[in-house]
């Protein structure tokens, strides 16, 4: 690696308010704001909209497209197609 051309690679915690859930990794990332976390060390905050805490993907939340109802309303709306 050439020197002085990459960016400052360190611990940073990516906080997802709307789950209550945060995590230390690293990264090349850096926030304004900082975080007192459980090892005792202080280290840059980035607050993120979403994770895996509270991605519907990943909790389950998913919701199941009800196919049939809408064949259904297109039928009553446009009338069955008349077999050939």
């Amino acid at each position: 690696m050439k020197p002085g051309i990459h960016p400052a690679y360190g611990p940073v915690v990516f906080r997802d308010k709307a789950a209550d859930y945060a995590f230390l990794t690293r990264s090349t990332a850096t926030g304004d704001k900082t975080i007192d976390w459980e090892d005792g060390n202080t280290y840059p905050v980035i607050d993120v909209e979403i994770s895996s805490a509270s991605h519907p993907f990943y909790t389950g939340t998913a919701r199941v497209l009800d196919t049939a109802g809408r064949v259904e309303r297109f039928e009553r709306r446009y009338g069955r197609r008349e077999a050939r």
